[in-house]
């Protein structure tokens, strides 16, 4: 019968195999032995053999080894979105499990790149899972604001755009604190729980396009890189 979860049925699957391969060397030997063929030869050479493969084959045991420790701890399954630390540059660094192998973990990102990456190495990283215990995630957006602005209308006008995105949630209520005050702006930050992880960079891109439109209208300015010059005219000498 199948499991609950397709890592279930991965497990049993890789324990029947070892079981069985486990048992038919057990039969041999004990056939051998009641034959009267001294084993003790075959056994010694199979283990000088075996540690030599084992060196030859560091990297795949390896590979093996982190695999079923993959299987047995599960800090993802298939269908978990999570960080994905061997992106190509300028592509998406996040993307979904499709196949938990015992040498490799397939992952598609949100670019549609399939990543295949080697067990061990994932097992030497911290693993960042998006959706393991919930599919809500907090999401943070920051926002700069001039000094002549006024911070309190500010902070609704954001609340506002928050508020007007029908995934956010609504409780917790969206929240904006003041960061740091920074060399041209005040520096402000919305952070807002959303119910679908998957759309955290949805939630900065439609927070930011209306966050312009509601500063206009209640008169607050975006800050850009101001210098004050100051000319000094040297008067000349007769």
């Amino acid at each position: 019968g199948k499991t609950k979860t397709n890592v279930d049925d991965i497990v049993i699957d890789i324990l029947d195999k070892f079981a069985g391969v486990i048992v038919y060397i057990s039969a041999i030997i004990i056939a051998l032995d009641t034959l009267g063929i001294n084993v003790m030869p075959f056994i010694a050479g199979a283990g000088v053999a075996g540690i030599a493969i084992g060196f030859a084959a560091k990297d795949t045991l390896s590979n093996l080894i982190a695999g079923v420790l993959l299987l047995i701890d599960r800090p993802f399954e298939i269908g978990d979105r999570i960080e994905v630390w061997s992106a190509p540059s300028g592509s998406a660094t996040w993307g979904d499990v499709m196949d938990i192998g015992i040498r490799a973990t397939k992952i598609n990102t949100t670019d549609n790149i399939e990543i295949i990456i080697p067990n061990n190495e994932i097992m030497t990283r911290d693993i960042v899972n998006y959706t393991a215990s919930s599919s809500s995630i907090r999401v943070r957006v920051n926002v700069g604001i001039a000094y002549k602005s006024d911070i309190e209308t500010a902070k609704q006008a954001i609340i506002e755009v928050a508020e007007s995105i029908d995934y956010v949630q609504k409780e917790p209520a969206p929240k904006v604190v003041v960061r740091n005050f920074g060399d041209s702006s005040i520096e402000l930050q919305l952070r807002v729980w959303i119910h679908d992880a998957r759309k955290r960079m949805d939630t900065i891109s439609d927070i930011t396009d209306e966050i312009k439109g509601a500063f206009d209208r209640v008169g607050i300015e975006i800050p850009f890189p101001q210098r004050d010059v100051t000319l000094i005219r040297e008067e000349e000498t007769k």
